[in-house]
């Protein structure tokens, strides 16, 4: 398993990280858990969940806490548009993660990008948060464009950028990843098989092998999934020209 910083943050993840939100419709906690020791056992380390998927909080916290906590970065969400709002869904977290702290906290598809200052003194709760210690960093994860572009423009504590990303994308997506690179923006990829729509794991993986910078949130339904993108993270397909063709039929026969 390759790892890289993310971003500013500095949190050293691994390339593949596992999206909990999948955990939610797996059949039974067990299952479920065992999903996420073979994660990490295959060397995940960063593990992303969201507060509007409470059972998904909670399956992870089940098996995530305990003695490998401290090797591991949990991401959750929020959709709170306010401090109060933030204060009451931090906790709700941290109590289904049976955790004292939160890794990584990130704005969960804001309608705008809040402002120091603002009404709404969102940005002064998430720092007075990170200096508490409850969160460590802050984020933001967005399906808007213009929003990801306004975040990589503003001067506001955004530390990463999760945003759809996989090889159906145009280039304009391409190009925020190379942009979160210059702004030393972490970038996650939500949705790196579009939501499954792309069928092709190893294309998939070959894909993301381009983009060293962005860091692909599976979402894996089964061990045999989770193992089938295990398999191909540590031996994934050469990128020569063959590759690339196939991506470009992919790319024409979607799109």
């Amino acid at each position: 398993m390759d790892y890289i910083a993310l971003g500013k943050s500095n949190l050293l993840v691994s390339r593949t990280a596992l999206g909990a939100m999948a955990l939610a419709n797996v059949s039974d906690d067990e299952e479920a858990s065992k999903i996420i020791s073979s994660a990490y056992e295959g060397g995940v380390n960063f593990f992303d969940t969201a507060r509007t998927s409470e059972e998904s909080e909670r399956r992870l916290g089940n098996a995530l806490h305990g003695s490998i906590r401290k090797d591991i970065y949990v991401a959750t969400k929020t959709k709170a548009h306010t401090s109060d709002e933030i204060a009451e869904d931090i906790d709700l977290s941290l109590t289904a993660l049976k955790t004292d702290y939160i890794d990584l906290y990130q704005l969960d598809n804001p309608s705008i990008l809040p402002k120091e200052g603002g009404d709404d003194r969102v940005i002064e709760k998430l720092l007075k948060l990170k200096k508490d210690g409850v969160i460590h960093h802050i984020g933001v994860c967005t399906e808007s464009f213009e929003l990801a572009r306004e975040l990589l423009n503003s001067d506001g504590p955004w530390e990463t950028l999760q945003y759809p990303f996989n090889l159906l994308c145009p280039e304009e997506v391409q190009e925020l990843v190379f942009d979160c690179r210059e702004k030393d923006v972490g970038f996650i990829a939500m949705q790196p098989l579009c939501g499954g729509v792309i069928q092709d794991i190893p294309l998939a993986l070959g894909f993301f092998n381009q983009f060293d910078y962005s860091v692909p949130v599976w979402g894996a339904h089964s061990q045999e999934e989770l193992q089938q993108i295990l398999y191909f993270t540590e031996n994934p397909p050469v990128v020569d020209e063959k590759f690339l063709q196939e991506l470009e039929n992919a790319r024409m026969f979607f799109n």
